[in-house]
């Protein structure tokens, strides 16, 4: 057994001396080289050419979805540890929860600590929508290439390393063929190395043919894995259009609720504000709820409320939006009706008194219109 490995370790070595002073002679332009066929060629830089790209791609995908590069080596290394990583909170996540807090130290019932609240709900739900995003875009799109990185890639390069070590084998035999056919010229003793030399030529081209094969069978496959790349992606535009949409409706339902801050800001000073929504192409469920909103070209003015305030008296008032009462002290109000408001003494001034009929209450004022 000591003996066949020593042979073989010979044999080795032998091959390997072989191997690297053919390739230093090619270098210099001492030796000639076979030049695989140009299909082949193309097969080695076409798969080349997908795992550089499918590498840039994969990792900028992962500083997409998690921009904290602490956060993505974590994860890599309970991966690699075939550990599940602990589940951390979202920036969306923690401003929710930041807001909330805020809201109801400040108190539910004040306009400023209710905005919190809801502000801060509707972050959590962009938060989960984030880490739905994230979930689903590993599944369906990470992985895939991360697999054909780690996995058909590295079969292609082995294949291609054997490739070029059957190449050189079979140019060495050539060259130790092309020196005892000149030395049998010279002297009839190397008739026998030359029968030698043909014979090992045939096994090496051989040999080198079958890896040629081998390694076009697997390069063939790369239009596949282009095929199935192009499906993942398409998954991945539908999660991304699936989030975008989601925290544009979450949006578009908290400024139903709130109004807008600008407006609000604007007209506890006396001025006047205008509100665009910019136009977005979404799912029908986000358009359907953009269409229940009030129309996003209309001017929402807000003048006199700083008189109203001051004076004891009331005026019409026209309601811009919408609005459910949080509680029984508060008046439940339908867009474009008119109703009756005026201010009592000690009342937060962001809201006003509001009756209908035999129906009375608090209104925010941002919801509301003076009527000359």
């Amino acid at each position: 057994m000591m003996d066949f490995n020593v042979k073989k370790l010979a044999a080795d070595a032998g091959t390997f001396l072989s191997r690297a002073v053919q390739f230093t002679e090619e270098k210099l332009g001492q030796a000639e080289k076979t030049e695989l066929d140009a299909h082949l060629e193309n097969l080695l830089s076409k798969a080349e050419c997908t795992k550089q790209w499918t590498e840039k791609i994969m990792r900028q995908t992962e500083v997409l979805l998690q921009p904290n590069p602490n956060a993505r080596i974590e994860e890599f290394v309970y991966e690699k540890l075939d550990r599940k990583a602990p589940s951390r909170t979202n920036n969306p996540e923690l401003l929710g929860q930041y807001m909330i807090d805020a809201g109801n130290d400040f108190g539910p019932g004040t306009a400023y600590g209710n905005a919190l609240i809801k502000c801060g709900e509707t972050q959590r739900r962009i938060g989960t929508a984030d880490r739905e995003l994230i979930q689903t875009s590993a599944i369906n799109f990470l992985n895939p290439l991360r697999n054909f990185i780690e996995g058909d890639y590295k079969t292609i390069a082995k294949e291609r390393k054997l490739l070029q070590n059957k190449r050189l084998d079979l140019d060495a035999a050539k060259t130790r063929l092309k020196k005892a056919k000149a030395a049998e010229a010279r002297a009839s003793i190397w008739a026998e190395e030359v029968t030698k030399s043909e014979q090992e030529l045939r096994i090496t081209q051989s040999e080198f043919d079958r890896q040629a094969e081998i390694t076009r069978l697997l390069l063939e496959g790369i239009s596949s894995t282009h095929a199935h790349h192009l499906r993942c992606l398409n998954d991945f535009v539908e999660a991304q259009m699936t989030y975008y949409a989601q925290c544009y409706q979450y949006m578009l339902d908290l400024q139903k609720q709130l109004g807008s801050f600008p407006t609000t800001f604007l007209a506890n000073n006396n001025q006047s504000s205008t509100i665009t929504v910019p136009h977005v192409s979404a799912s029908p469920s986000v358009a359907s709820t953009s269409a229940s909103l009030p129309s996003s070209s209309s001017s929402i003015t807000a003048p006199g409320f700083s008189d109203l305030k001051e004076a004891s008296g009331s005026r019409k008032a026209r309601v811009l939006y919408d609005y459910d009462a949080a509680n029984s002290s508060e008046l439940s109000l339908l867009a474009d009706e008119v109703i009756t408001v005026y201010s009592i003494s000690g009342m937060d001034s962001d809201w006003l008194m509001g009756e209908r009929g035999n129906q009375k209450g608090k209104v925010p004022i941002t919801y509301l219109e003076l009527l000359n």
